[in-house]
């Protein structure tokens, strides 16, 4: 199996594990599921951070107008009043206006923040450092720890209209926001390895472009379509020209007192 080291741009992402007998377009496949995977992650964990602070989102009719707004249109948050945390809730107001403010009690607020961490952790780019390949299956457990904490502090659920739980039953909307710039497209999807394009056609293997040495390890970059080449690798990585760099100074300093 070969250890690719998949990034976006310059941007250290995940180790992923194929065959070089692997078809281009599976790899790609798989490689771009993953990397969604993570996003789909950072964006219910970030949406979790306020759902401890601040409880379920606020119906979009509802959604940033003040209390004297809300009494005046004779708006009710009816799922606020459905879907209450366990142990029941403490006020605290959301700033923004994004939120019910029908926020979980302390035990409950950890349970969300000892998930959070742990999911992180799952699909965090500090297991590259550690030589642990991600897989599509990893990521999905992940997500399975967030939703099991959802339905643990929210029994009823959260409501249809929350992100998390838009997130978690894959019916989010992201068109028009900044995390839908981030998101690639399967079909789009892209895969470079040293400047070279990885064809995505049916007759094409990993091997045809990253040789026939299962036991090698690789950079692949991951674009979408169109965006042409990414950068090719630095012949060394900033931790090797900093050693090198201080080797050079060290010989320099032995000659000077030699």
């Amino acid at each position: 199996m070969v250890l690719i080291h998949v990034k976006h741009g310059d941007d250290s992402q995940f180790l992923y594990e194929a065959s070089l007998e692997t078809p281009v377009d599976e790899c790609t496949l798989n490689i771009t599921s993953i990397y969604n995977g993570r996003l789909k992650i950072s964006r219910i964990c970030s949406e979790m951070e306020e759902l401890k602070k601040y409880g379920t989102l606020l119906p979009p009719e509802i959604m940033g107008l003040t209390d004297e707004q809300v009494v005046e249109l004779k708006l009710i948050d009816t799922w606020g009043e459905k879907c209450i945390p366990s142990g029941g809730y403490t006020f605290h107001k959301d700033p923004i206006g994004r939120r019910n403010g029908k926020r979980p009690n302390e035990q409950m607020q950890n349970v969300l923040t000892k998930t959070i961490e742990e999911a992180k952790a799952c699909v965090s780019k500090k297991l590259v450092q550690s030589q642990i390949s991600l897989t599509q299956k990893k990521v999905q457990e992940a997500l399975d720890i967030l939703r099991g904490a959802i339905m643990i502090v929210y029994p009823m659920n959260l409501p249809p209209h929350d992100n998390i739980r838009l997130e978690i039953e894959n019916n989010e909307d992201l068109s028009g926001t900044h995390a839908s710039l981030d998101v690639i497209a399967p079909n789009i999807a892209q895969l470079w390895f040293s400047g070279r394009e990885l064809v995505r056609e049916p007759n094409k293997k990993m091997k045809d472009y990253l040789g026939r040495n299962e036991k090698t390890k690789v950079v692949l970059k991951l674009t979408k379509t169109g965006s042409g080449p990414p950068a090719r690798e630095p012949p060394l990585s900033e931790q090797d020209r900093k050693l090198l760099m201080a080797e050079a100074y060290k010989k320099q300093e032995e000659l000077k007192v030699s």
